[in-house]
C-alpha cells in the first residue's frame, strides 16, 4: 500500500516560525504512523522560491535570487533536521524538474483551451502574492495582511477557472473526505457556489521565475508555478514510472488560510489537464502566540528552535500534537506549554517509566518475564487503547491518538498504587505477582512507546532501549500486540523527562502559573556605573544577514549585520550553541560603539549580547521585528 503526503511549501524570505513548524510536524506524524501502519510512504516537503518577496530579500541581502534560495534551503532543512522530521523528498521550484513539470502543465492546460491571453486589471497584494476581487477584500484590505493591496494593470495569460465551478462542486459533494476538516469544506463550497472568475497565471517584466511556454517574456505566475510542486515531486513530466506509482496524493497538509488556492485553484489546474485529483487536502489552523495570530507579516513570531533549544524537539512535538485537535486553532504560551510538558511527559509518562524500572532493577535485579495471567488488567485496556489509537491515527486525528496512548499510562500508574510492589516485595510468596505486576506495567510502557512514537519518535526510542529492547520499535502489526511471556533487562537512569520549574530566562516568565520571576534586586556592588556612564554605551538592533564559521576556531561565528543603512562584522563565540544557517534572518542587540578587535585573524565591529542559563545560550532581541539600527533606550 501507497501513502503520498505532502505539506504547503514554505516561501523562504525568512526563517521558519512556530506555524509552519506545527504543519511539518503534523505531517510528519501521520507519516511516521502510516510508515508503523506498513504503508510505503513518499513524504514531500519544500520551499517556493520564485516569488517577488523572496527576490526582494535576495536584494536586501546583497545576493541574487538563486545563490539566496540556495542559502535559505540549508537554513530550512536545519530547522526541520532539529524538529526530526522525517521527509523522504525536500522539492525547490527553482529545480530543473519542476520547471519542466510546470512548463508541461501549462502546455497540456493550453492545448485544450483553458488559457488565453488578455489584459488583467485589478488589486493585487504583495505579502500573498495574489490577486483579489472587491468582494475578497476587507474594508478595502486583504484579508491575510490587512494591508491595502495595490491596483495592477498589465497584460497576462488567464486560465479559464470559472469554467469548472460546477466539476468542482460535483467532485466535493461526491467525495466528502476531499476537504477536511468539515468546517473547511464547507467554506470552499459556499465559495464555489459565489461563482469563480478567470485567473491572471503569468507576469510580465518579472525575471525571477519559470518562463511560459511559447512567450518568455512572461513568467508563470507563482501560484499556478507553486501547486505544481506536488506533482513535480511525484514526477510529472519527468519521470512516468515514479508519477505512476505515488499519484495521486493522499492527502495534501496545508494551513486554512490557503484552502481556496488548494482547493479550487490546484484541483481546477489538474482537471485541466486532465490529471486525476489529490484523495484529500486538509487545512489545518493557526497557532497564535498568547491569544495573537502568529504571522511572519505581523511580526509576532516565535522561533520553534528557541522552544528546541531549552527542551529538545520531542517535548514541542508533544505540546503542539497533544495541545491542539487538529484542524482547530490553537496557542503557545510557555505558561502552558510547561503545565502540559510537566503534567504528561514529566509526572505521567516519565515517573511511570522511572519508577517501574527503578523497582524492577531495586526488587528483580533488572531481570523480569511475565509468567502468565492478568495482574493488573493491563492488558484489556491496552488492546482497547491500541485500536483507538489506529483508527485515529488512520483518521489525522493527532490529539486523539495520544489521548489512547496517555489513557494506557494513566491505567498503569493507577495499577502501580493498587498493586503496590514495594509491598509484594517484601514477602517470598508474593514474588511471582510482583513479577508479573512490573513486567505488565513494562509491556504496557512499551505499548505507549509505540503508539506515541509518531509524535516523539526521539524519546519512543530512548523508552524502548530503556526496557532493554533495543532501539528498533517494528511495525504496528508486530509491536502494537500485548506480548504474553513478555522478558524485560531494565538498568535505572536519569528520568527521561525533567520536570521545567520555570520558563527560560530570556522570556520573562517564572514557573507554569506564569508570574513573573520574583528575585530580590541585586546589589550593584562597587562597579556601579551611573545613568550617564550607562548612556554611553550605544545599543542597537541588527539583523543577522550571513553567518560563517570562522576558519580554525571551533566555538567562533563571523556575522554580518544589518544595521540600518549598512553592515557591521561581528564575530562571536556562539557556534557551540547556534548553527550559521539558523541564525539567518534573526534580530539581535548590538554592541555598537565597542572598539573594534581582531579575532584569529576576522575583525569584529561590536559585540552581541546574550544571556547563558546552565548550558542553555540564548541571544537577546526585540519582542517583535524593528528596523535595523533602531536604538535600544
Amino acid at each position: 500500500m501507497k501513502f503520498y503526503i505532502t505539506t504547503a511549501i514554505d516561501y523562504v524570505n525568512s526563517a521558519p516560525h512556530l506555524g509552519t513548524a506545527y504543519e511539518k510536524i503534523a505531517a510528519d506524524c501521520i507519516a511516521r504512523a502510516h510508515r508503523r501502519l506498513g504503508y510505503d510512504v513518499l513524504f514531500v516537503m519544500g520551499n517556493d522560491e520564485h516569488s517577488t518577496n523572496v527576490e526582494k530579500s535576495a536584494k536586501a541581502a546583497g545576493l541574487d535570487p538563486q545563490a539566496y534560495t540556495d542559502r535559505m534551503e540549508q537554513a530550512f532543512r536545519r530547522a526541520w533536521e532539529r524538529l526530526d522530521i522525517s521527509f523522504d523528498d525536500f522539492i525547490r521550484t527553482s529545480e530543473p524538474r519542476h520547471h519542466a513539470a510546470v512548463q508541461e502543465i501549462v502546455r497540456s492546460v493550453q492545448a485544450r483551451g483553458f488559457i488565453r491571453k488578455d489584459r488583467y486589471t485589478g488589486w493585487y497584494c504583495d505579502g500573498c502574492e495574489a490577486f483579489y476581487t472587491e468582494k475578497d477584500l476587507v474594508d478595502g484590505k486583504c484579508p491575510n495582511h490587512a494591508t491595502e493591496p495595490r491596483w495592477v494593470e498589465e497584460e497576462n495569460y488567464f486560465f479559464r477557472l470559472s469554467e469548472f465551478r460546477d466539476a468542482l462542486l460535483a467532485h466535493i459533494r461526491a467525495n466528502p473526505d476531499f476537504i477536511r476538516p468539515v468546517s473547511r469544506r464547507n467554506e470552499i463550497v459556499a465559495f464555489l457556489e459565489g461563482g469563480l472568475e478567470d485567473l491572471s497565471i503569468s507576469r510580465s517584466g518579472v525575471r525571477w521565475g519559470i518562463p511560459f511556454p511559447g512567450d518568455p517574456a512572461h513568467v508563470v505566475y507563482v501560484w499556478f508555478d507553486a501547486l505544481t510542486n506536488y506533482a513535480s515531486a511525484a514526477g510529472f513530466a519527468t519521470d512516468d514510472e515514479r508519477f505512476a506509482r505515488w499519484w495521486p496524493a493522499d492527502v495534501h497538509v496545508i494551513g486554512k488560510d490557503i484552502t481556496r488556492f488548494h482547493c479550487v485553484i490546484w484541483p481546477a489546474m489538474l482537471l485541466a489537464a486532465g490529471i486525476e485529483l489529490p484523495r484529500s487536502v486538509f487545512g489545518h489552523g493557526f497557532i497564535y502566540h498568547s491569544g495573537a495570530k502568529m504571522s511572519k507579516s505581523l511580526g509576532n513570531i516565535v522561533n520553534p528552535l528557541d522552544v528546541v533549544e531549552h527542551t529538545g524537539a520531542d517535548p514541542l512535538r508533544f505540546f503542539l500534537l497533544r495541545e491542539i485537535t487538529f484542524g482547530k486553532d490553537g496557542d503557545f504560551t510557555w505558561e502552558s506549554f510547561i503545565a502540559r510538558y510537566n503534567a504528561d511527559l514529566a509526572n505521567d509518562l516519565g515517573n511511570l517509566l522511572k519508577r517501574t524500572t527503578d523497582m524492577t532493577v531495586k526488587f528483580l535485579e533488572g531481570r523480569v518475564t511475565h509468567g502468565g495471567g492478568d495482574a493488573t488488567g493491563l492488558r484489556a485496556v491496552v488492546e482497547s487503547e491500541v485500536t483507538a489509537a489506529t483508527a485515529a491515527y488512520r483518521a489525522f486525528d493527532l490529539s486523539g491518538a495520544l489521548d489512547a496512548a496517555w489513557n494506557i499510562v494513566r491505567r498503569a500508574n493507577q495499577a502501580i498504587e493498587e498493586q503496590r510492589p514495594w509491598a509484594l516485595a517484601k514477602r517470598a510468596e508474593d514474588r511471582g505477582r510482583l513479577a508479573n505486576v512490573l513486567s505488565e506495567c513494562l509491556e504496557a510502557i512499551r505499548v505507549v512507546a509505540v503508539l506515541a512514537e509518531p509524535a516523539i519518535p526521539s524519546s519512543a526510542r530512548k523508552i524502548h532501549e530503556a526496557l532493554g529492547l533495543g532501539p528498533t520499535l517494528g511495525p504496528w502489526s508486530e509491536s502494537a500486540r500485548w506480548r504474553d511471556g513478555a522478558s524485560f533487562r531494565v538498568v535505572a537512569g536519569a528520568p527521561l523527562f525533567p520536570r521545567i520549574e520555570r520558563a527560560p530566562e530570556s522570556t520573562g516568565i517564572s514557573a507554569a502559573n506564569g508570574g513573573p520571576a520574583a528575585t530580590p534586586a541585586p546589589d550593584p556592588g562597587p562597579g556601579a556605573i551611573t545613568i550617564d556612564g550607562f548612556r554611553e554605551v550605544d545599543l542597537v538592533v541588527a539583523t543577522i544577514v550571513e553567518a560563517h564559521r570562522v576558519e580554525g576556531a571551533s566555538r567562533l561565528l563571523r556575522l554580518k549585520l544589518d544595521v540600518g543603512g549598512g553592515t557591521r562584522q561581528v564575530v562571536s563565540g556562539i557556534a557551540e550553541h547556534f548553527e550559521p544557517g539558523a541564525l539567518v534572518g534573526r534580530q539581535v542587540v548590538l554592541v555598537a560603539n565597542l572598539e573594534p578587535a581582531t579575532i584569529r585573524g576576522v575583525e569584529s565591529q561590536g559585540m552581541i549580547l546574550a544571556a547563558k542559563s546552565g548550558k542553555t545560550l540564548t541571544l537577546l532581541r526585540p519582542d517583535a521585528p524593528v528596523p535595523p539600527g533602531a536604538k535600544i533606550s
